[in-house]
């Protein structure tokens, strides 16, 4: 599998195009368009949010509900590109044109952007290098997320902590309608109030806040990815989707870093055979061993930077004078980090969806039912 996006910020539409899904999935705009929605979500999003009402347009690759094995494109448009028509136009003139970028952004793609690409319009990087993209890797990922829903897969998200305020509430599948329920994606509701005031003063100090989410699938397979290549391994490809998400810094598979400093006797997961199939008691894997998938529940832990437009800018240069200068200011939220969660969720999905394809292949969604339902068997009775 694989797919492409396109599209700027401020432009037309974004876009995608997905190939390689078998036939005979059952997809529509409603598997679709509740996670675009969900990713507009949450505590502390900004004007933008309220300006779109993002909908995936299905284009080709789908007909009468069902997969055709076709690619798929999909589009979402952008509704504020009527008050951008003039300036986001690719016909040539008109420059320098209304809202030109000069002042680069610390800790944004502008400035090493505009060095790479050669502007001086720092705006040609940022309107691809913006958080929209996001949205298209969520209509993508929404589509793996359902064929992972006809394999029995499942998967959630959740903020484990903002701005240093942690969720206290251990995370339990029981708990998801909690987590839907909540604008921040917690079902600490303690916590979650304390991190709203802690974005209200954030919004105050023209500042922005990050944190710490969370990502689980159950019910995946064992053996997915592989050890034989370095390029197989399934963390490596979690890693590399995730951290492909815009602000986002850091990985840990479980929790990677507070095993760094036990003894292994504490970390790794001692294996039983218990009516007929392994079992373990312990996660301390968080699902994979070697890059593959052991069968356990996967646990992906991502950090997510403070969002690098501050409405208080930091000092910066202007890229055309050369002069000191304050950061410019766009609109931005004060924090994104539960909308981040559902963002990483469906790029980890789409990661685990190859991943199955790969080992199982298949034209059509029964074929690849019926092997991983064999897969399973073979598993527990090996």
């Amino acid at each position: 599998m694989r797919y492409l996006t396109a599209g700027e910020s401020h432009g037309p539409q974004l876009t995608a195009i997905l190939e390689g899904l078998p036939s005979q999935l059952p997809l529509g705009k409603a598997d679709i368009d509740p996670w675009l929605k969900k990713r507009q979500g949450g505590y502390g999003r900004g004007r933008r949010m309220v300006i779109e009402s993002d909908e995936a347009e299905i284009l080709s690759g789908v007909r009468a509900g069902r997969t055709t094995g076709a690619p798929i494109t999909l589009a979402i448009a952008n509704k504020d590109h009527r008050n951008w028509t003039e300036i986001m136009s690719p016909e040539s003139g008109g420059e320098p044109r209304k809202k030109a970028l000069t002042d680069a952004r610390p800790g944004h793609a502008d400035l090493t952007g505009g060095i790479k690409y050669r502007h001086k319009d720092l705006r040609d990087v940022l309107e691809r290098a913006s958080a929209r993209e996001t949205a298209a890797r969520v209509a993508v990922g929404s589509v793996a997320l359902k064929l992972l829903s006809e394999l029995g897969i499942e998967g959630a998200n959740y903020v484990s902590s903002l701005a240093g305020i942690e969720t206290r509430q251990a995370f339990s599948w029981d708990a998801l309608e909690a987590i839907e329920d909540s604008d921040l994606r917690t079902p600490d509701a303690d916590a979650a109030e304390q991190m709203r005031e802690r974005i209200d003063q954030a919004k105050k100090d023209g500042d922005t806040l990050g944190g710490i989410l969370e990502v689980r699938f159950r019910g995946l397979p064992v053996g997915l990815g592989s050890f034989v290549h370095y390029d197989r391994k399934l963390d490596g490809k979690i890693a590399q989707a995730a951290l492909s998400v815009q602000a986002m810094k850091g990985v840990e598979i479980g929790r990677a870093f507070e095993n760094a400093v036990k003894p292994g006797s504490s970390v790794h997961d001692a294996v039983y055979y218990r009516g007929g199939t392994y079992a373990r008691d312990t996660n301390g894997a968080g699902g994979l061993e070697a890059g593959m998938t052991n069968g356990e529940e996967l646990i992906v832990r991502v950090a997510m930077k403070p969002i690098a437009t501050l409405m208080k800018p930091l000092p910066t240069v202007n890229v055309v004078s050369h002069e000191a200068s304050d950061a410019a200011r766009e609109r931005s939220d004060t924090t994104a980090v539960p909308a981040a969660g559902v963002i990483l969720q469906c790029v980890i999905g789409w990661v685990l969806a190859e991943a199955v394809l790969e080992k199982f292949g298949g034209d059509t969604l029964p074929e690849l039912q019926e092997r991983v339902a064999a897969a399973r068997a073979f598993s527990g009775a090996y």
